[in-house]
């Protein structure tokens, strides 16, 4: 009896609509969009008592009404509701016999009498896609793009005597993006988003809480019908209002031109914000400057002397081109099919069969429209060869751009086999002429697969510390252009081929990105010396020869990534199955610093892209160049558009936004604690998004009297001069046994007068300049608080008097625990030291761990016991016995206290960027 009345009590309460008011519903419309609305009202628990739709058209029944019909609700088709302004009386009666007490008319093309709108109890509610008043009339979508409206959006309202007047019952609005066409701002909000607001607004009814708020007149606008004879082009207008005509007429009715003296139709306009590619030119009439046919597309232009770029062409007799091959005729060689895309081509004709069902046979000249197939028949094609061919994905134009089934098949079976790939990458260069070679540098920023310049136009100077120039201007990233980033590496990870890659495909691409890198190592160092100082060798054998190592070790993680299976208690007399999962996170931001560029990339990109996640990374505001070349060369290594995006700009502005973006589940940042702590924050705030932070470090260095002295002198110097100073990991205060310590400053000091300060692309140069012009402003304004402490100045503190932003290597002795230069991170090339009494150990350790930072720390002892002891004590995340600096990918790599938390390198910077997930089945 008690299990009995358990399952009475769950029936009762997983049912949410029977605590809703629920109403009667008449469902007057058509298309993908009324089903999709009559469905969800279905589930909410409304009654759909009748549906009012179109008659069938070539044989094929109308969606709504396919839906409805299966459903078993009550489907009327009637060609019209009046004639000649009457209306129709059999037509009105059989409305009025479903008794409904509301009308929803999601999308409708047919006139409805003002009886049938006021009959019911609660009246017609309408859907119009547009921000009403603005765009009354039913061409909404296109003229919210003709007009440049930045916001587009949809009205539900009440339905009145007047067109689209009625009051606003509810309304929701967007961003269009600057390449929305009318398809692209339908799928992406104007149909999903409408969906959920019609079911709202049925509910808000219901609930006697509907809202009627009345139309403003101030800023009301009527448009009529767009028609093919309207829709020609006139030319002496700027880039921007062509490009808005063109993508508002797309695809229907389709914006055109007179070229060679026949009709040609644009299609896929795109606005472009790089250099413009080399073409062959085509003259245009009416265009006051020719077109140029590239091979990315054909090229027009504004008379503001900006262009842009449209894809695909048409001509008269309904054929179709990508606008590359508009001299070739779009002509291309018939492939052979193997017995398996002979599988494939029997499969997509049995999905043509199914849609075109009133021909009786799918032939190889059976035209996909001409045969009745329409817009939203594109949709459900898509969808099925999807579903029934392996995950193959394809866009409307594919459909368009072959509309013969012979055409068709071809187009997918090269696409299957990997030859109809996207255009070339187009990447306008900043290039120079330095280190023997050309040099060529990406400088906007790189979102969704393209380089773009910062939406707002801003650029800002990246700076040659060697001398002070500019090497160039280089995007400035805004909240706008994070937006964008977030959003394409969001839709990259859920909707494209990155999510459904395979892990050992994932680990493939990132092979080959490691080789890429590889292969431009000389360029890639020789940026990384203009860019940020580094010395071309060390930079060609840390800063790039590492990030290949690292790519190259994660890429063999890629298809390791598993989770366990795990015994727990049985519930007797079943059977139960646990086990987890490690799945990627989604969206990551990666926030990195300047004293490595593209080695501090790596070590994180390459844990968060193997895990199998999406990245918008921000280089520091001083080093972006390497960065972007980088996202250059994962374009060229295959990664799909939306997985890597590079935003140069201010921790400010584009940090900040990262750090507090929605869509984010994972930010990564290797920089100060300061900075961190305003992350962190931010991250908890925001979303609670998962946070891994490499901050501060002063990492103390222990050197014993019984160290090999030679080796420690030679390390030791290494520890803090290494990479300049710039060491995340350098050693911030040497404790040097009494014993030795004279011997031990006397050796440095000789062996920092040997060094050679100069231009880091001199290969016999041990020293370049710090990183930028504010850094060694604050590495002598740090040497100066040493010495008013009474820090002993042994050798440098001050700037080298030569162009650039050089600091000689520095020596402090007699540094008290009390003294700044004790406490703080000089992140430069100063070595502070300390002397601790000879055999005091114990002493010495607390010394050591007493500071906030636990970074890095290392001891210098023949004593392997001394060693060991030394190393269990030291509060830190890495500890360096009788070395320094000797960092590995396979070796994790990570601080403690306010040094940060989690994981660079190793397998555990792979939990960095995963989640676990536990399932529990019985059987």
């Amino acid at each position: 009896m008690l299990r009995r009345g358990s399952q009475a009590l769950r029936r009762f309460s997983t049912g949410r609509v029977y605590f809703k008011n629920k109403l009667k519903l008449a469902l007057i419309g058509q298309s993908l969009f009324g089903q999709e609305v009559y469905s969800h009202l279905r589930k909410e628990g409304h009654r759909v008592v009748g549906v009012f739709t179109v008659p069938d058209m070539d044989g094929k029944a109308d969606p709504l009404a396919l839906a409805a019909e299966k459903d078993g609700t009550p489907v009327f088709k009637f060609p019209r509701w009046r004639v000649k302004g009457k209306t129709i009386k059999e037509v009105v009666e059989a409305y009025r016999s479903v008794d409904a007490e509301l009308n929803v008319l999601p999308f409708c093309t047919q006139f409805i009498p003002m009886d049938v709108i006021d009959s019911p109890k609660h009246g017609s509610i309408i859907y119009h896609p547009s921000i009403l008043p603005r765009h009354r009339g039913p061409s909404a979508i296109n003229w919210t793009l003709i007009m440049g409206d930045k916001k587009a959006g949809f009205s539900v309202f009440w339905g009145d005597a007047g067109l689209d007047t009625g009051p606003i019952l509810l309304q929701r609005s967007c961003d269009v993006e600057p390449n929305d066409t009318v398809d692209a701002l339908y799928n992406r909000f104007l149909f999903p988003e409408g969906i959920k607001a019609m079911v709202e607004a049925v509910q808000l009814i219901a609930d006697g809480k509907a809202p009627r708020t009345p139309q403003p007149e101030e800023g009301a606008t009527y448009e009529h019908t767009r028609k093919k004879e309207n829709a020609k082009i006139s030319w002496d207008q700027s880039a921007e209002v062509l490009h808005n005509w063109i993508r508002g007429h797309d695809k229907v009715p389709g914006a055109w031109t007179e070229i060679n003296g026949q009709m040609v139709t644009f299609y896929g306009s795109s606005l472009l914000s790089s250099s413009v590619p080399p073409g062959e030119p085509l003259e245009i009439k009416g265009a006051k400057k020719p077109g140029l046919v590239t091979k990315n597309g054909l090229v027009l232009f504004g008379n503001d002397g900006k262009a842009l770029m449209v894809r695909n062409l048409q001509f008269e007799d309904g054929k179709m081109i990508p606008a590359s091959q508009y001299f070739s005729g779009g002509e291309t060689s018939v492939v052979e099919l193997t017995p398996e895309e002979m599988k494939v081509a029997e499969t997509i004709k049995a999905i043509w069969a199914g849609i075109l069902s009133n021909i009786p046979v799918i032939e190889d000249s059976t035209d996909f429209f001409k045969s009745g197939g329409r817009s939203m028949d594109v949709a459900r094609l898509i969808e099925e060869i999807r579903q029934k061919c392996g995950g193959l994905q394809l866009q409307s134009e594919d459909v368009y751009l072959a509309t013969k089934f012979k055409d068709f098949i071809q187009k997918i079976v090269r696409k299957l086999r990997g030859e109809d790939q996207e255009a070339e990458l187009v990447v306008d260069y900043v290039s120079k002429e330095v280190n023997e070679m050309t040099v060529n540098m990406p400088y906007q920023c790189f979102i969704n697969g393209q380089f773009i310049d910062a939406d707002d136009g801003k650029t800002y100077d990246t700076i040659n510390p060697t001398d002070g120039s500019t090497i160039c201007k280089v995007s400035y990233a805004s909240l706008v252009d994070v937006d964008k980033a977030v959003a394409a590496a969001k839709d990259a990870f859920e909707n494209g081929e990155w999510g459904r890659m395979n892990a050992r495909e994932r680990g493939r691409l990132m092979y080959r990105l490691a080789d890429l890198l590889e292969e431009n190592q000389e360029e890639l160092a020789t940026i990384e010396a203009l860019d940020s100082g580094a010395v071309y060798t060390l930079a060609l054998k840390t800063h790039i020869g590492m990030s290949v190592q690292t790519f190259r070790y994660f890429a063999g993680w890629c298809d390791k990534i598993q989770g366990s299976t795990i015994p727990i208690n049985q519930a007797r007399p079943n059977y139960n199955l646990t086990f987890t999962k490690k799945e990627p996170l989604g969206v990551c931001a990666i926030i990195i610093p300047w004293n490595y560029p593209l080695m501090m990339l790596a070590w994180k990109s390459a844990a968060c892209l193997a895990a199998g996640n999406t990245l918008v990374l921000k280089p520091a505001q001083v080093t972006p160049l390497t960065a972007l070349k980088f996202a250059e060369l994962s374009a060229k290594a295959g990664f799909p558009k939306g997985v890597v995006n590079i935003i140069p700009g201010s921790g400010g502005i584009a940090g900040q936004r990262l750090s507090e973006h929605p869509d984010i589940r994972k930010l990564g940042f290797t920089g100060s604690t300061l900075i961190g702590k305003q992350i962190m924050k931010s991250c908890a705030v925001s979303n609670l998004k998962k946070v891994s932070l490499e901050l501060g470090g002063k990492s103390p260095l222990i050197i014993f009297n019984d160290c090999e002295i030679d080796k420690a002198v030679r390390m030791g110097m290494g520890a803090v001069f290494f990479n300049k100073g710039e060491n995340c990991i350098a050693a911030g205060r040497l404790f040097v046994e009494e014993s030795i310590h004279d011997e031990f400053v006397t050796r440095v000091v000789e062996e920092i007068k040997k060094m050679k300060i100069g231009d880091p692309l001199d290969r016999s140069t041990d020293h370049g300049p710090q990183n930028h012009k504010a850094h060694l402003e604050k590495l002598l304004q740090y040497c100066e608080a040493g010495v008013k402490e009474g820090a002993t100045l042994v050798y440098g503190g001050r700037q080298v008097q030569r162009p650039g932003f050089f600091m000689e290597p520095t020596v402090f002795t007699n540094v008290d625990d009390h003294m700044y230069l004790a406490k703080e991170e000089s992140f430069g090339p100063i070595m502070v030291i300390s002397k601790f009494q000879n055999g005091d150990i114990d002493g010495v350790l607390k010394r050591a761990n007493n500071t906030e930072y636990g970074l890095a720390s290392g001891v210098f002892t023949r004593d392997i016991n001394k060693a060991m002891y030394v190393s269990e004590k030291l509060e830190a995340g890495t500890v360096f016995i009788n070395t320094y600096n000797k960092t590995d990918v396979a070796a994790p790599f990570g601080g403690v206290k306010q040094s940060g938390f989690g994981k660079d390198l190793g397998e555990e910077a792979l939990n960095e960027y995963l989640k676990i997930k536990t399932v529990t089945l019985e059987y």
